[in-house]
C-alpha cells in the first residue's frame, strides 16, 4: 500500500515533541539570517538575493536532470532583481521557464492557492508544451489512463516500481483537499512543518504528467515565504535538498511507499534542509560583510590602486587561500588582468611595497598572496 492508500488519508501525524529540537534550531538559524540581513549593505543584499535565485534556480533543475547555465540563470535573475551592470547574455528558454515558477511562488504568496495558479506554473514550465522531445499535457493535470508510477527502468528485467500515484480520474479531487488544507493551514499549523507537508502532499498526488518535483518544491518555497512574511529569496532550499538528493530521494519514498501517515521523519528532515540553507546563507553574509570592510579600508589606505589591481585583489579575496595554489604567479596575473608580463610585474610588486601582497618562492616559483592569509 501507498500513503494515499491509507484509511486514514490524508491525516497526516506528526509528532511535534520530538520535532521540537530540529524546528527550535531551524528557527534560530532563520532569525539569525533575517537579523543580520538589516546590516548588509543595499548592494550586498543585492548580490545576496541574487546568489540565492540563483542557486534555487540551478538546484531545483539539477534534482530533475536538467542542466542549467550559470551566467544564463545569473543574468536573467539579475535582470528580473533591477540590478545593474549586468552583462548581455541570450536568453535561454529552460532558464526563463524555471525563474518563471519560482518567481510567481514567491510573488503569488500573498494570494489564495487555487488550481489556476498551479496549472499556471506547470504550463510556464513547459512553454512548448513538449517535456525534451516528448509531447505532454500542459497546464492542467494528468487525465491519461495508464498507472503515474515513479519507476527504475531495468534492460532485459521488469521496470522497479517505486511509486504509484492516484489514477487521473481521482486527481481533481485530491487537488481540492490539498488546496483547501494549504489555505486554511497558514497561521495554524508550525510554517516549517506545513511546508514539509505541502511538499510531501503535492508529491503523493503527483498531479502533473511531468515537472512534479519543481511545482511541489515552488510550492514549499510559497509556504516558506508565507512564514516568513517576505518576498525576497535569502538562501535556497532546493540545493540543500540538492546536496543531500539521496535522502530526499529515500525520506520522499519511505514517507509515501507505505500507508504510515506518520510523517515525522520527512518533515525532520525537511525542517533540517531549512536550517543547513540559512545556515549557509548567514556564513555568505559573514564573507560579504568582510569583503565590504575589507574594501573599504583598503580603498582608504591606497587610493592608487589601478582597476587591474583592484581585480587582481578581487580575485584573490574571492578564492581564498585555496583558489591558487600558494598563490596567483605573474603569468596568471597576466591571463586575469590581459596586461603585458612587465606591466604585471610592476604591479605585483607594488603591491607588496603597499604591504597588500605578500611575495613567496623565487624564480617560477615565485608567488603573491593577500597578506594575512594563512
Amino acid at each position: 500500500m501507498y500513503l494515499w492508500q491509507s484509511p486514514q488519508w490524508p491525516e497526516f501525524q506528526v509528532d511535534l515533541a520530538a520535532l521540537q529540537p530540529a524546528l527550535a534550531a531551524a528557527r534560530y538559524a532563520q532569525g539569525r539570517t533575517m537579523g543580520l540581513v538589516s546590516h548588509l549593505q543595499l548592494m550586498d543584499l543585492g548580490t545576496l538575493q541574487l546568489q540565492g535565485w540563483t542557486d534555487e534556480a540551478i538546484a531545483t533543475a539539477q534534482i530533475e536532470g536538467e542542466t542549467l547555465q550559470v551566467n544564463s540563470v545569473s543574468a536573467s535573475a539579475a535582470r528580473r532583481l533591477g540590478l545593474l551592470n549586468t552583462k548581455a547574455v541570450e536568453r535561454d528558454a529552460r532558464t526563463e521557464a524555471t525563474l518563471d515558477v519560482l518567481q510567481a511562488a514567491i510573488k503569488q504568496s500573498q494570494q489564495a492557492l487555487n488550481h489556476d495558479m498551479l496549472c499556471g506554473w506547470h504550463a510556464a514550465l513547459f512553454p512548448s508544451g513538449r517535456s525534451g522531445i516528448q509531447k505532454i499535457r500542459t497546464g492542467a493535470y494528468r487525465d491519461h489512463a495508464e498507472p503515474m508510477q515513479i519507476v527504475t527502468p531495468r534492460l532485459g528485467k521488469p521496470d522497479i516500481v517505486h511509486y504509484q500515484a492516484p489514477n487521473s480520474n481521482d486527481v481533481p479531487a485530491q487537488m481540492n483537499q490539498l488546496i483547501d488544507w494549504f489555505n486554511t493551514s497558514l497561521g495554524q499549523t508550525d510554517g516549517l512543518v506545513r511546508a514539509a507537508m505541502a511538499h510531501l502532499w503535492f508529491e503523493t498526488i503527483h498531479p502533473f504528467e511531468d515537472g512534479n518535483g519543481r511545482v511541489g518544491r515552488a510550492l514549499s518555497e510559497m509556504a516558506l515565504a508565507q512564514d516568513l512574511k517576505t518576498d525576497q529569496r535569502l538562501w535556497s532550499l532546493s540545493q540543500q535538498m540538492w546536496l543531500d538528493r539521496a535522502g530526499y530521494y529515500a525520506h520522499l519514498q519511505a514517507a509515501t511507499g507505505q500507508a504510515n501517515m506518520d510523517v515525522t521523519p520527512w518533515v525532520k528532515w525537511f525542517v533540517g534542509c531549512v536550517h543547513k540553507a540559512a545556515d549557509a546563507t548567514w556564513e555568505h553574509m559573514q564573507l560579504a560583510m568582510r569583503k565590504t570592510r575589507f574594501w573599504a579600508e583598503l580603498r582608504e589606505q591606497h587610493p592608487e590602486l589601478t582597476p587591474t589591481q583592484t581585480k587582481a585583489i578581487n580575485k584573490l579575496f574571492d578564492l581564498g587561500p585555496e583558489g591558487f595554489a600558494n598563490g596567483i604567479s605573474t603569468e596568471k596575473y597576466v591571463n586575469l588582468c590581459r596586461v603585458s608580463r612587465a606591466t604585471a610585474y610592476r604591479e605585483l610588486t607594488s603591491l607588496c611595497e603597499m604591504g597588500v601582497l605578500v611575495q613567496t618562492g623565487v624564480g617560477r616559483g615565485t608567488r603573491y598572496r593577500l597578506a594575512g592569509e594563512n
